[in-house]
């Protein structure tokens, strides 16, 4: 795999086998729609995914046993993400695409079988040993409900070994430009396991018994969403087959690559698992773990369908310019794709914050969950929401190292963003719940930071003073929506009261305003990703 490197003094680029670069706007246009498409996708999914929280809290709340739970789920995540599911992925496409780009379809595809089949074999080995030493594991994790903690673990591990599959699968459709069916399988998770605590807890008898449904739930649903993407690999120009060929080097390129990355993603999901055992221990193990979860269920809905979109959608192109050496090319992808983050972020950060409490009370104030639990899950979301756009910019960022086969920089970077969050969570838990999201924003803050530093010590220019023009100018129109959102919000909210329809009258006025307010000023001010949608409208308007 060549590195980008900028061309030398005296030196030209090989125009007669230089790839057609597509005009600026074309791009823009191209990457609005592709994003638009995703985002939808994504969207729906997130949706639902915050719907089956909403059912969950309904039924658990954040106080009691559901705190458990959420270490006993914390712990296979964090290994999912370590050694399957987006770091297997991100390691895999650019060699993927490598192969693609070269003509060796077969092998290509050959090479996706093997790490299909060796990652189901470790991982599943994986599994087994690690629901043998389950009680040594997870006991010194959190102090309360011992047995129900090391079951619900047992019970939710397997997913580890399914999402290895998945993401191979994942990676085959994004490589080749398929974005929308994985995004939407996940839609047929949050179905299976709303269906699952629907029809299951009525007939449980306890709290113990209950979220063992839960449990049993969330691996139907991981089952149903691995297998769902397979029949999109039809069609394509190769198959899967039953092969084992682990000497092929670029099998064992994906591995090694897989190390970094799995080092980079699986840390940040290691800040997760520390930000619940500090809370857990260090602030209140009744409702700290369980509520920061729940906030950040909010904080993931627009993370997920705009950052997530964008990154996931510019990934395999990202891959493509880094395999032909196009520094062009690349670097004015990250350049669009961050700015394009910003412009989707950036509001909704500030409006998420400044409507925090009745959000939270909104989605999640029914049931179990009681009005004294909205304050500290509010909290804890306006905290996450102060991150959101550096949490987006560092999701980019490091898809652009990945695209590079660079993965040991931002797993350098995710090292010194676990010390300094660490560090922070400990600082910061005398502030209560909502210190543990405060430090997650400023390790985001951080790391962004940082990954810019080491983007520009590796293509030179990464076109930041067009990306601080636009954040500037995005900055200002959002401000000034998360303003009348506010001002919106709270006369409705005064007379409509607290029903569940009235905060629908407060809230939703109060979110369409500022969706409006933020358009028209973003208008005024000629951002230019403003300009990029509008060319999608009226290129909708006319298909």
């Amino acid at each position: 795999m060549r590195e980008v490197q900028t061309p030398g003094a005296g030196e030209t680029a090989d125009t007669a086998s230089a790839p057609a670069v597509a005009p600026p706007a074309r791009a823009h246009r191209r990457l609005a729609l592709s994003t638009a498409i995703f985002s939808f996708a994504t969207g729906v999914s997130r949706v639902l995914g915050l719907v089956r929280e909403v059912v969950a809290k309904n039924y658990f709340g954040v106080q009691g046993p559901v705190n458990a739970f959420q270490i006993a789920f914390l712990v296979p995540n964090t290994v999912r993400a370590l050694v399957a599911d987006a770091a297997l992925s991100s390691a895999f496409v650019p060699v993927f695409s490598e192969l693609l780009e070269k003509g060796e379809r077969k092998r290509a595809w050959r090479v996706a079988s093997s790490l299909i089949w060796l990652s189901l074999l470790g991982l599943g080995a994986l599994t087994a040993l690690f629901i043998v030493i389950a009680p040594w594991v997870m006991r010194p994790l959190y102090p309360h409900d011992h047995a129900l903690l090391v079951g619900l673990s047992r019970v939710l591990f397997p997913i580890v070994a399914l999402l290895g599959v998945s993401g191979i699968v994942v990676g085959i459709l994004n490589t080749y430009d398929e974005f929308s069916i994985p995004a939407l399988t996940p839609v047929a998770w949050n179905l299976a396991i709303i269906a699952g605590l629907a029809i299951g807890i009525p007939h449980a008898d306890t709290i113990d018994a209950k979220l063992y449904v839960y449990a049993v739930s969330i691996l139907v649903g991981t089952v149903v969403q691995v297998l769902l993407p397979l029949p999109w690999l039809r069609g394509k120009d190769g198959r899967l087959e039953l092969v084992l060929d682990w000497r092929d080097p670029y099998v064992r390129r994906v591995f090694k690559l897989m190390l970094p990355v799995t080092l980079g993603l699986g840390l940040i999901n290691i800040n997760a698992l520390i930000d619940g055992v500090v809370a857990g221990h260090l602030i209140d193990p009744n409702i700290a773990p369980a509520a920061i979860d729940a906030a950040f269920r909010i904080y993931m809905l627009p993370q997920g369908m705009f950052a997530v979109a964008v990154a996931t959608v510019l990934f395999p192109s990202l891959a493509r310019f880094a395999s032909r050496g196009d520094v062009d090319g690349f670097r004015d992808t990250v350049s669009r794709g961050v700015r394009q983050i910003a412009f989707l972020l950036v509001p909704a950060s500030i409006v998420t914050a400044v409507l925090a409490e009745p959000i939270t009370r909104l989605i999640y104030q029914r049931g179990a969950f009681t009005p004294g639990q909205t304050p500290v899950v509010a909290g804890a979301l306006a905290a996450f929401a102060a991150g959101l756009t550096f949490n987006g910019t560092m999701l980019m960022l490091n898809r652009a190292f990945f695209s590079l086969q660079s993965n040991w920089v931002p797993t350098t970077v995710a090292f010194g963003n676990l010390f300094l969050n660490g560090v922070l969570d400990v600082a910061f838990s005398p502030l209560g719940t909502w210190g543990i999201p405060l430090a997650t924003s400023l390790v985001n803050l951080a790391g962004s930071a940082a990954l810019f530093v080491f983007l520009r010590r590796k293509i030179g220019r990464v076109g930041f003073r067009e990306i601080a023009s636009s954040f500037l100018r995005i900055l200002a129109a959002a401000a000034l929506a998360g303003a009348v959102a506010y001002g919106v919000w709270a006369p409705l909210d005064a007379v409509a009261g607290r029903s569940l329809g009235g905060q629908l009258v407060s809230v939703l006025p109060a979110l369409a305003a500022a969706l409006a307010v933020y358009f028209a000023a973003c208008r005024a001010l000629q951002v230019r990703e403003m300009q990029a949608l509008l060319s999608l409208r009226g290129r909708l308007r006319r298909a």
